[in-house]
């Protein structure tokens, strides 16, 4: 009882230290649980055009925000012999370019490749709001907007519900006087912006602007939209300053927070920044190694991943020999298939992957019952075991070299992949069945053989499972719950599936009597 309760005890801590950590990789990291799942990733192009006077230059941009749903892959920063120079600040972050001297029109790029990944929460920005300040207006203006906000104030019943609706009253297609005055539908964007700020500052009503791109692929030339930002006493809310919505939009990009300026140029004129997009896909799972290894997640850091091209190629192969152990297992203790040997199956399913189902099973059956054969006759020359096994051997070598040369004449390229066949284990799997043939009879070989490489076309059919392939090879920690799954099919000591159907007859026959 107490063996059974320890076993029980290390199954379960290998069970959940398994899933929890692919669980893990899945959830936090963003490792995707299917091979084909791609995501887009959005390249964004800042073009900053400027006419330098001769004098030192130095051009100061603002970048966008690093948010949690959002995965930074590459920032470049491109420039003609400009310095350059990443800024923190109060406001955000900001790229600084520099040069000591620079004459007539001057360029400066900066891109950014961005994508969304699949993090359980986004965090909402946690900077604490400032104290709004109220606007000095004139007389007219004040009067008019204090008018509105009466308005307003009477059909709303917190911020975020007043914000809305001053917006959707500004915005009303059939505007009063006192709305004609305070938009001036002659004024831009940001001039909207500024109205509504100065409106929710005399509210007492935190507030900023938001800028962003919608991303939109083969976009060129676009500016940044504005949107308005209110603090409500327990987060930031986004609201689009042209309809009233809150949230944030899908596939936008915010770039700013605040008030200070997207672009500053000194010792030049006539500056301005314009924003290109292009969207691309790519593959989730590349995404996120890529990811990993840039920030240096300890889960990737050290791990397959980081080992040479080469090796993980091998690993490739390696890992999926424990989905070969679990289906022998289930073959053998749960249906009760007589294989020859416990790992010949595994062995033969990974020589069928190099040569593929059809030539491998032929390949095999060749060679197996040539060495039976050859076996046969040696086994009238009264040989110690280790000599017959060392020649059967050779003669197994001898069978492979011959295949590989005939099947080249032939010019069948796929039997060339014959050497892939474990030879060590054929010679033995061929010696245990000669042994097997003179005690049992050439029933229990053909059971056996017929077993082994049943075990080995169902192994390889699941160890050639696209599906599986990636699981194997992206969430190793699949090898803790193989582990558990082997633990437990360990302990079963009922009857198998060929015994039941074996004694179903006996069953009928038992129930028969009962009537």
């Amino acid at each position: 009882m107490q063996a059974s309760a320890r076993l029980y005890t290390v199954v379960v801590l290998i069970l959940f230290t398994g899933i929890g950590l692919i669980l893990y990789k899945h959830l936090v990291l963003g490792f995707p649980l299917m091979p084909d799942e791609k995501k887009f990733v959005w390249t964004i192009e800042a073009k900053i055009d400027f006419q330098a006077y001769g004098e030192p230059v130095i051009v100061s941009l603002a970048l966008p925000p690093k948010e949690p749903r959002l995965t930074f892959m590459e920032e470049d920063f491109a420039s003609s012999d400009y310095g350059f120079s990443e800024l923190s600040t109060d406001e955000g972050r900001r790229g600084q370019w520099s040069k000591r001297s620079a004459q007539g029109n001057q360029t400066a790029y900066y891109r950014l490749s961005v994508y969304e990944n699949d993090k359980i929460a986004a965090l909402q920005p946690s900077d604490a709001p400032k104290r709004p300040k109220k606007p000095e207006l004139d007389e007219v203006f004040l009067t008019a907007s204090m008018t509105l906000l009466d308005q307003v104030r009477a059909r709303s019943a917190n911020p975020e519900i007043f914000t809305r609706e001053l917006i959707q009253t500004l915005n009303s297609p059939s505007p009063n006087q006192n709305q004609r005055l305070l938009r001036n539908d002659k004024a831009g964007e940001d001039y909207k912006t500024e109205l509504i700020l100065n409106l929710l500052a005399l509210e007492g009503i935190s507030a900023r602007v938001v800028r962003g791109l919608f991303l939109e692929d083969g976009r060129r030339r676009q500016s940044l939209t504005n949107f308005v930002e209110i603090h409500d006493g327990e987060e930031w809310i986004l609201f689009d300053q042209d309809t009233g919505k809150s949230g944030k939009p899908k596939n936008f990009l915010i770039w700013q927070r605040g008030g200070q300026s997207l672009l500053d140029v000194i010792g030049g004129k006539n500056s301005q920044v314009s924003f290109s997009i292009i969207k691309n896909v790519h593959s989730t799972r590349n995404l996120v190694v890529d990811s990993g290894m840039n920030t240096q997640a300890g889960l990737i850091d050290f791990s397959i991943y980081s080992l040479p091209i080469e090796q993980q190629n091998a690993f490739k192969m390696i890992l999926l020999l424990p989905i070969g152990a679990l289906v022998v297992v289930i073959m053998r203790i749960l249906i009760g298939i007589r294989t020859s040997g416990t790992f010949m199956p595994i062995l033969i399913a990974l020589a069928l992957i190099q040569t593929t189902l059809v030539t491998g099973i032929v390949i095999f059956l060749t060679v197996v019952s040539t060495g039976l054969m050859i076996r046969s006759y040696l086994s009238r020359l009264n040989l110690l075991l280790v000599a017959r096994i060392s020649a059967v051997i050779i003669v197994v070598i001898t069978i492979i070299a011959s295949i590989s040369i005939i099947s080249h004449k032939l010019g069948l390229s796929q039997a060339l992949q014959v050497t892939f066949f474990p030879m060590i284990i054929l010679a033995w799997t061929i010696e245990r069945m000669s042994v097997l043939w003179e005690e049992d009879g050439p029933r229990e070989v053909f059971i056996q053989g017929a077993g082994s490489l049943l075990t080995a076309i169902i192994a390889y059919l699941f160890m050639t499972n696209r599906t599986v392939e990636y699981l194997t090879f992206n969430f190793p920690e699949l090898m803790l719950v193989n582990l558990a799954l082997i633990l437990i099919l360990g302990q079963y000591t009922g009857y198998r599936l060929t015994e039941l159907y074996r004694f179903h007859s006996m069953g009928k026959h038992h129930a028969s009597d009962d009537r």
